[in-house]
């Protein structure tokens, strides 16, 4: 089905914004999502962020890409201007809202790009609904299942801010009023390589979103997700994905290629040198690059 004007509308941003885009509110798999849209031509690119992200964080990608694709970047429920999420959102609800506006769009099977803590979403998408996807792009990120729990581990050097987003109540507790240290203090700075990559337009945005009632909840659910649902990510990859993958990694080098090799068939790998973690804020110009070199190769094997 296509989407109704009673189920999706364009609507003023209620934040940044850039020329270009065009932003819209859906209603869909009982949630109200808000997205993105820019380009007129060639075929679909479905944009997922990671945290502490919305899709703002596409934002130096977006024109570059619409210039040769629709564009679609989405904030995830729970995320940027989306509807909160409750507290029993998981990955396998936020996969189920993307197969709900890839559907709704009506444009076809889209490139569905993803990064970060979306790489478990993204992936039962393409695992799940393999019709709604033409090729698989994961960003700085792993599977659960497959190594990507690790990353909660703190013994052995993982990031404390996964545990606290997934323990019940705390993330209202202890960072509800102080988004703007946990995010320019700790988050971009720790994970960021690039001096100048984030402006203090950029960390406003990101934490006007997060400042927001119910800011942290779809960031929360995922993490949960994270710690639980290795068995599931696994029975999913029983059967290898058969659509091109590409498998971008920035700081982590080839851990997202590593993890996606395992679940794939036709995995391209790309390391983008000399970056942190934030590599559509870091380095736009050569993601932008190994995108669309990638788009065209895999609509090249339609």
């Amino acid at each position: 089905m296509s989407v109704t004007e009673e189920e999706d509308m364009a609507v003023e941003s209620q934040g940044a914004t850039i020329d270009g885009v065009v932003h819209h509110r859906a209603h869909v798999n009982g949630t109200d999502l808000h997205y993105v849209s820019a380009g007129t031509e060639g075929s679909p690119v479905l944009l997922v962020h990671g945290f502490p992200e919305s899709w703002w964080t596409f934002h130096k990608l977006i024109p570059m890409l619409s210039k040769h694709h629709r564009v679609f970047a989405i904030d995830l429920r729970g995320f940027g201007d989306s509807a909160p999420a409750d507290a029993e959102h998981t990955s396998a609800i936020a996969a189920r809202d993307l197969e709900a506006l890839i559907t709704a769009l009506n444009v076809g099977s889209v490139h569905l790009t993803g990064q970060d803590i979306s790489g478990p979403t993204t992936f039962r998408v393409a695992a799940s609904q393999p019709e709604l996807v033409q090729s698989y792009t994961a960003i700085e990120t792993g599977l659960p299942g497959f190594g990507l729990e690790m990353l909660a581990d703190v013994t052995h050097g993982g990031a404390w801010h996964i545990g606290v987003l997934a323990a019940p109540g705390i993330p209202e507790m202890l960072l509800a009023g102080r988004e703007l240290a946990l995010l320019a203090d700790y988050a971009f700075p720790s994970l960021n390589a690039t001096p100048d990559a984030f402006t203090a337009e950029d960390v406003d945005e990101f934490v006007r979103t997060y400042a927001r009632p119910g800011g942290f909840s779809g960031a929360a659910g995922l993490y949960r997700s994270l710690l639980s649902e290795g068995d599931e990510i696994r029975d999913l990859a029983a059967r290898k994905l058969d659509m091109p993958v590409l498998a971008v990694g920035g700081f982590s080098g080839e851990f997202t290629a590593t993890a996606l090799q395992q679940v794939a068939t036709d995995v391209t790998p790309v390391v983008v040198d000399g970056i942190g973690h934030y590599v559509a804020m870091e380095a736009p110009e050569r993601l932008t690059e190994a995108l669309l070199s990638f788009y065209r190769e895999a609509e090249s094997r339609k």
